[in-house]
């Protein structure tokens, strides 16, 4: 049984409050006394009920605040309506407001799974006086411990007990158990001290209390276990208070929150079933629990927000906008987001330009340094957007490095094909009209031969001579012939790179999105005809 005492009124507005409730067909006027002639011909209406209240109350002007508005619940349905109005007559009766004459009005209330009635009267006994307020919310507590027959010192006994059955570490997880039961708890200086109904009902020295610390404990499965539980419970909650009292109804769990009501740093959850005490923040994080937003509104708000990355920066690339959207526990993997183990699609446009800033970042990685390179490169990877890639303001050393070795390859008049060379050190040799370039896909090279002077005829692809057809002979049994070792190549350029953080090897390339089932091919040079 729960008596709430509630804020006073000079005009005595819960008698509408109580009204609305009433046309709204929640609740319904359970009793009217003393009341005078005021409906007794008609049913009396809001205002009439009021001016009556203000009336009376005025045969003692020094009360400013003469509403006294109580509500009274018992669990659930464990009474009946007359039950709790008896039990109300009594508390009445206990705390000075039922002389003859004293006004009231009870109503009931159906609007929530405890039935409760609410008590509308005035501080103003009937000869005038004002009814003694002192204390009066740690005397309510008392005379409801009384009407209930309830020892609430062997009650809170009890409960202590209760809670030193459970695992916990420390003074704030043991609090939160007593919370959770109902409690106030607090420690100052060296003694811990339990409250409710506005009394100290026990001290506890913190010494005493620190025996029964235990080691703290990490079940895995039962934290992945809490995890989904809160998220699936906290998907079909609207507010805090409906999370918490769900979760306390149907699965015996209880979140205790710290900080202020309405911005809460932390909480506690306290698991009954397991006599367990967790901090909530290795299970989920305050800001995620709390987020009732519906998971279209998740997902709406996480594109909203790519959307103003790429409002900020035309050119941000997956990898970069995958950093950012960590924060908000979502990342995006081939044109889709993924949040919360569920997935939506990007819109169309904001996937192609993912898709295109991929590609330009490419692009840059080579390099370029003028606009012809630039634009050979768009070329290749498919960009329309020229003027959304950098031009670089001079060379990696990697480019040095690869001139230097083709100039050996273009003077050394024993390699006979120039071309196969380049190949074997991972170039691929490609033109444009008049120009032609070697472009090392992987460690993104890209070499103007025209600019550097190289030899174009040692690179271009000669025509192929027809071979006259061979007569056919007799077979003849192979002769051995002792085979010479070669001398040793020198080392590949490719290879004197590998250690080097040039080119995309450095780069996490698995969240790419949105890429053509080609492009691999691209990056290697395979599939394009010139």
């Amino acid at each position: 049984m729960i008596a709430t005492i509630l804020p006073g009124s000079e005009n005595f507005h819960a008698v509408g409050y109580n009204e609305r409730k009433v046309s709204k067909g929640t609740a319904h006027l359970l009793e009217m006394r003393n009341f005078g002639a005021v409906g007794v011909i008609q049913p009396a209406t809001s205002d009439e009920k009021v001016r009556f209240l203000q009336r009376y109350s005025s045969r003692n002007d020094r009360v400013r605040k003469a509403q006294f508005h109580v509500a009274i619940s018992c669990k659930g349905q464990e009474m009946t309506e007359a039950q709790l109005l008896d039990f109300t007559h009594q508390y009445l009766q206990e705390m000075g407001y039922a002389k003859p004459g004293q006004p009231w009005l009870i109503y009931a209330h159906h609007d929530t799974d405890n039935l409760h009635l609410h008590i509308v009267t005035s501080r103003v006994a009937p000869d005038g006086h004002k009814i003694d307020h002192n204390h009066e919310r740690r005397r309510s507590q008392v005379v409801v411990d009384k009407l209930m027959g309830i020892n609430r010192g062997k009650t809170t006994q009890k409960d202590i007990e209760a809670a030193k059955q459970y695992h916990f570490s420390s003074f704030s997880q043991f609090k939160a158990i007593l919370v959770s039961m109902g409690y106030e708890v607090y420690k100052k200086e060296e003694m811990v001290f339990i409250k409710k109904g506005g009394r100290i009902q026990e001290e506890i020295p913190l010494p005493v209390l620190e025996l029964f610390y235990q080691q703290p404990q990490s079940d895995r499965a039962r934290n992945r276990q809490l995890r989904e539980i809160l998220k699936s419970y906290r998907d079909v909650s609207a507010n805090r208070e409906d999370l918490k009292q769900t979760l306390k109804a149907k699965l015996g769990i209880d979140l205790v929150f710290f900080g202020r009501k309405d911005a809460p740093y932390g909480y506690m959850l306290v698991d009954h079933a397991h006599k367990r005490v967790i901090h909530g923040a290795r299970i989920l994080s305050t800001e995620e629990l709390l987020d009732f937003a519906t998971p279209d509104q998740r997902f709406e708000r996480i594109e909203r927000f790519i959307d103003d990355l790429l409002t900020i920066d035309p050119k941000m690339t997956q990898d970069e906008i995958f950093r950012k959207l960590r924060k908000q526990r979502a990342y995006i993997k081939k044109g889709t987001i993924y949040y919360d183990g569920k997935s939506r699609k990007l819109p169309p446009f904001m996937a192609a330009a993912i898709d295109r800033n991929n590609r330009i970042h490419h692009i840059e990685q080579f390099h370029p340094t003028t606009e012809a390179e630039r634009d050979f490169l768009c070329k290749i990877y498919k960009v329309e957007r020229k003027d959304l890639v950098s031009l670089s303001s001079e060379r990696p050393e990697s480019h040095a490095d690869a001139v230097k070795r083709f100039r050996e390859m273009f003077n050394d008049e024993s390699v006979h094909s120039v071309r196969a060379e380049l190949r074997e050190e991972g170039f691929k040799v490609l033109h444009n009209g008049d120009t032609y370039y070697a472009i090392d896909f992987q460690y993104h090279i890209l070499i103007n031969l025209n600019a550097e002077g190289f030899d174009l005829e040692r690179v271009k692809r000669q025509p192929r001579k027809q071979q006259p057809p061979k007569l056919q002979t007799k077979a003849k049994s192979p002769v051995r012939i002792a085979t010479v070792p070669k001398a040793p190549k020198p080392q590949r350029l490719t290879a004197a790179l590998k250690n080097t953080e040039v080119g995309s090897q450095s780069a996490n390339r698995e969240w790419e999105v949105g890429q053509k089932k080609n492009e691999e091919d691209v990056e290697r040079g395979r599939g394009m005809k010139w």
